[in-house]
Order: structure tokens, then sequence, then C-alpha cells
């Protein structure tokens, strides 16, 4: 008995289309801390905290670290952000970074990628790759079963 019309090619579909859908969002992410990197303005920060948070009972790992870096714009808005993955290491609370963000908009747009961080690139990138390919592999799986490759 099929659980979906179709059986596996249709899961082979959806999964597909499920981790595509993932790998375009990574993309998505990559392309705008490329974008601030390349052309946001850049100022010297610092982190201005590191926490714990709880991530709930069912995830793997539980507790993950979160970075918050603070900076302060030539207008004199101060903003604080976190980022995703800054590096191997982490940072220290008061460590100086080089952070770019987007003057239209730099409390939602803000990055620590670049010399010495370059995690919130890696992340996306590693991300879209695999999932990408994950996906790519499914759909041509879903191909050969319908005939089609």
């Amino acid at each position: 008995m099929d659980v979906l019309p179709g059986g596996t090619a249709t899961f082979l579909l959806l999964f597909g289309l499920f981790l595509g859908a993932f790998a375009v969002r990574s993309a998505l992410r990559l392309g705008r801390v490329l974008r601030l990197v390349r052309h946001g303005e850049h100022v010297e920060g610092r982190c201005s905290d590191r926490r714990v948070v709880d991530r709930g009972a069912g995830m793997e790992r539980r507790y993950a670290t979160e970075y918050v870096f603070a900076f302060r714009t030539p207008d004199g808005l101060d903003v604080e952000f976190t980022d995703h993955a800054p590096g191997p290491f982490g940072f220290e609370v008061g460590a100086p970074i080089r952070i770019s963000y987007d003057p239209a908009d730099p409390v939602r747009r803000a990055t620590v990628a670049g010399p010495g961080a370059w995690g919130p690139v890696l992340m996306p990138a590693v991300f879209a790759t695999v999932l990408g390919l994950f996906s790519l592999g499914l759909l041509l799986g879903f191909a050969a079963m319908r005939g089609w490759g």
C-alpha cells in the first residue's frame, strides 16, 4: 500500500523540491552576504555578547552559542545584530571585528563576513551546494522513474 499516489516517484519529487527550496534559500543568503562584503559600508565594530541559547528539547544540539555584534553608523545610530557561524573559534566579548552593512537598512542588513570571519560565507555556501546536489539527485531519480531520462 503506497502512502502517496505514485509511490516512490512522488516521494522523490516532493523531497527533491523540498531540499531544493532550502538550497535556493541558502544561495540567496550567500548572495546577500557577498553583496554586503563587496558593496556595503565597512566599519569597525565589536562582539558585544556571547550567549548560550536553548533551542528546545527535541533538537540534536539543544544548546547553541549565539554571538551579538554591535557597531555605530557614521550618523550615530547604534546597531546590534546576530550573525550566522562567525567562525570556528568564535569571538571574545569586546573583540574588534570588521562589519559590513547596508546604509539603507543597517539594522536588518549587516554581517561580520570578511577577513577573519568567513563563517557567514562558508555555511550558506556549503548548505546551498550539498542540498542542491541532493535535490538534483532526487529529481533525476524521479525523472528516471518516470522514463524521462
